[in-house]
C-alpha cells in the first residue's frame, strides 16, 4: 500500500526533485507497532533531507526490541565520535509540512486517533487567526498535531503551532528526532518574541493558553483548565487578529492515569515527568516517547472571538483578565460537552 501525496515532487535544499514518500510494509508495521513511530518519523525525514548524524537501519531494528533503544543510542553515540547530533537553525518549510501531513499524519490522525472537527460551521474561511485550545495528555503534543492537520484539510491553511522550548532544545528530543524537525514543520518557540514575529506574518497560529500547565496537570485535574496566559490577548489586539477557541475532548486519554513527579521533573529539567501504568513499557521501549494511546480526538469549534477594533493595545492586567474570562467560558463549554457524553 502507498500513502497518498498531492504533489509528485517536493523541493528541498538538500535533495532536489525527490519523489513522494511511499509506505512500505515496514512503514505500516511501524505505524501499528508503538515503538516504531519514532522510526517512521525519522525515515520520512531522511527521505527528504540529508541526515548524516541520524539513525541508521541497525539502530532502527534495535528500537523494536525490549531495551534495544539503549544499545542503539550507544552505537549511534560511538558512531558520531562520542558527541551529540549537530544542531542547526532551520527555517519553516511548508512543502515538507505538506508532505509530512499527507504521508505520515494522515493515517495516524484519521485511522489511529479517528480525529474529527465538530461544529465546523463555526470555522471561518478567512485568515489570520489565533486558534486556542485546551491542552492535556502529559505526552507528545498529538492533540495539537492532529488539530493542525485537520484545519489544513478543512481550509487549506498553513498552520503553525506554538510549542514549548523543550520540543526544540531538550537533549532527549535532539536524540529522538532529526535536527531542526520542529522548526521545519512550522513550530514556533513559546517565547514572546517568536510568537510576535509569527503574528506579524498574519498566519494561522495554534496556541495553548494554559502553556505547560495544561499537559502536566495530570489525570486528576484532566478536565480542569489551568490559568490562561494573557500574552495572546495582547498580540491579538496589537495585530488585530481574532481568536478562535477550540475545545478538545479525548486528549486527556493520550496518556491516562498519570501523575507528574514535580521534584524529579525540575531536577531533570523536563516539561513534565509522568508516572502511569504505562511507564514500565516506556522504560523497555524509550522510542515510544512520541507514541500515545488510541484516544478518539474530537474538536469542538467555538464561535469566533473578534478583536476590539477601537483600540490596539491592552495592559498586561487587562489582557490577563480577558484571558481568564475566555478560560471560564471554555471551561463552561467543556463541562457542558462532558455532561452530554
Amino acid at each position: 500500500m502507498t500513502a497518498q501525496n498531492p504533489n509528485s515532487t517536493i523541493s528541498q535544499p538538500e535533495k532536489t526533485s525527490v519523489t513522494g514518500y511511499q509506505f512500505t510494509w515496514f512503514d505500516w508495521f511501524c505505524l501499528w507497532y508503538p515503538p516504531g513511530w519514532l522510526i517512521l518519523f525519522n525515515r520520512h525525514w531522511q527521505h527528504y533531507h540529508t541526515d548524516p548524524d541520524g539513525w541508521n537501519w541497525l539502530e532502527y531494528l534495535l528500537f523494536l526490541l525490549p531495551g534495544g533503544f539503549y544499545l542503539a543510542l550507544l552505537i549511534r553515540w560511538l558512531r558520531l565520535g562520542l558527541r551529540a547530533p549537530r544542531q542547526e537553525n532551520r527555517d519553516f518549510d511548508p512543502h515538507y509540512q505538506q508532505a509530512f501531513h499527507q504521508e505520515v499524519l494522515k493515517p495516524i490522525v484519521e485511522l489511529y486517533f479517528q480525529a474529527e472537527l465538530q461544529q465546523i460551521e463555526n470555522l471561518p474561511t478567512s485568515e489570520p487567526l489565533i486558534v486556542v485550545m485546551n491542552h492535556a495528555g502529559m505526552c507528545f503534543p498529538w492533540d495539537f498535531l492532529a488539530l493542525g492537520y485537520l484545519l489544513t484539510q478543512a481550509r487549506g491553511w498553513i498552520v503553525q503551532p506554538v510549542a514549548g522550548l523543550s520540543l526544540f532544545d531538550h537533549p532527549w528530543v535532539t536524540w529522538w528526532l532529526p535536527c531542526g524537525w520542529s522548526q521545519v514543520l512550522g513550530g514556533v518557540r513559546a517565547n514572546m518574541n517568536d510568537f510576535a514575529t509569527a503574528m506579524e506574518g498574519r498566519k494561522i497560529i495554534l496556541y495553548a493558553p494554559e502553556g505547560l500547565r495544561g499537559p502536566r496537570k495530570g489525570w486528576r485535574k484532566r478536565y480542569q483548565l489551568q490559568t490562561f496566559d494573557g500574552s495572546f490577548i495582547q498580540l491579538s489586539q496589537r495585530h488585530q487578529i481574532p481568536i478562535l477557541p477550540v475545545i478538545c475532548i479525548g486528549n486527556e486519554n493520550l496518556h491516562p492515569r498519570t501523575i507528574n513527579l514535580k521534584k524529579l521533573q525540575r531536577i531533570f529539567q523536563l516539561p513534565f515527568l509522568p508516572v502511569s501504568p504505562l511507564m514500565p513499557l516506556f522504560l523497555l521501549f524509550p522510542s515510544m516517547g512520541i507514541w500515545a494511546m488510541k484516544a478518539h480526538l474530537r474538536y469542538q469549534i467555538q464561535p469566533l472571538t473578534p478583536v476590539r477594533s477601537h483600540f490596539q493595545s491592552v495592559s498586561r492586567t487587562q489582557a490577563y483578565q480577558v484571558a481568564q474570562l475566555l478560560k471560564a467560558d471554555m471551561q463552561s463549554q467543556l463541562n457542558s460537552l462532558l455532561s452530554k457524553q
